[in-house]
């Protein structure tokens, strides 16, 4: 699973997570355990919506998060 933030029209930005990265002719994003970036529940979601479809044409973009199993990367150190 993907961790994600997606960047919804007119919305704050939500965290949530996919199964897999979506394909060139899908029209929504399946998103799963949507919530804030502060991990508070979505106002306009009901408390017990686990999951929820979002139209490409309302979503600004996406960040794609490091999971939890990728080595840390380390970069050039001024010293």
């Amino acid at each position: 699973m993907l961790s994600i933030i997606v960047h919804i029209a007119n919305e704050d930005a939500i965290v949530c997570e996919v199964d897999e990265m979506p394909g060139t002719t899908d029209l929504f994003l399946h998103l799963q355990n949507p919530r804030r970036r502060d991990g508070k529940d979505i106002h306009y979601l009901d408390e017990e919506v686990t999951s929820m479809l979002v139209p490409w044409h309302r979503i600004n973009f996406v960040q794609l998060l490091p999971s939890a199993d990728t080595e840390e990367v380390i970069g050039f150190v001024r010293e």
